[in-house]
């Protein structure tokens, strides 16, 4: 009778595209997963389709964003360069979405949830579910202003959480733009990170929504 040895787990470098409606909505709704990509040694891209002028000054997002994307080591920053508040679900966002999976062929797309109450992540994400027809993992990551968000994968963020914290501090300009009173964005994110974490049951994790998933179980065995 032949033996079949039990299929190794394939460690493969992956491409990883994270696209943030505004700059910060990545460091809040998946730092600590990037950060855990690429320590993996997979290569994380970023895209940020507004410049985030109506929370603040445009020149500085830009500077936090990109002083946050090289804290997570991406390998490129792309700007979409929609003004805040104004993205549309239309061909074009959908085309500009298009056009950096052209160029950095993610395995994994991030994004934000499509069930928010912010008029620019409800177009980013519907534009994103288009425009990522063809690839094969798309997750949903959660904002402060996601609606009925039931995330079905964790990420065990327990041991880089205060890694995300300080990926959130390099936003200085946003940290007290919060919609309540005397309570900062990294409270917020620290919350978030408790209650999702006893969902998974883990100390502290971030929540996502499996838009696709696919695995091949003859030579990926790792979920």
């Amino acid at each position: 009778m032949a033996s079949h040895d039990a299929p190794q787990c394939r460690k493969t470098r992956m491409n990883i595209l994270a696209i943030g409606p505004h700059p910060d909505d990545i460091e809040f709704g998946c730092g600590g997963t990037l950060l855990r990509y690429g320590y993996s040694g997979n290569d994380i891209f970023e895209l940020i389709l507004t410049d985030g002028c109506v929370g603040g000054d445009p020149v500085i997002r830009k500077q936090e964003q990109e002083k946050a994307s090289a804290a997570v080591n991406a390998k490129q920053l792309f700007w979409a360069g929609y003004r805040d508040t104004e993205l549309e679900d239309n061909r074009a966002l959908i085309c500009s979405i298009e056009d950096v999976i052209r160029a950095t062929n993610p395995e994994v797309v991030l994004v934000n949830s499509p069930e928010d109450s912010h008029q620019d992540h409800r177009a980013a994400a519907r534009a994103a579910i288009a425009a990522t027809r063809n690839v094969k993992e798309v997750f949903f990551y959660e904002s402060p202003t996601s609606m009925n968000f039931m995330p079905d994968i964790f990420v065990d963020i327990t041991d880089i959480l205060e890694e995300k914290v300080k990926l959130l501090e390099l936003h200085a300009s946003q940290i007290e733009r919060t919609s309540i009173e005397n309570l900062r964005i990294t409270e917020i994110a620290r919350a978030y990170a408790t209650f999702r974490g006893v969902q998974g049951r883990v100390r502290y994790a971030e929540g996502f929504r499996g838009l696709r998933l696919l695995r091949n179980i003859n030579d990926r065995m790792c979920l």
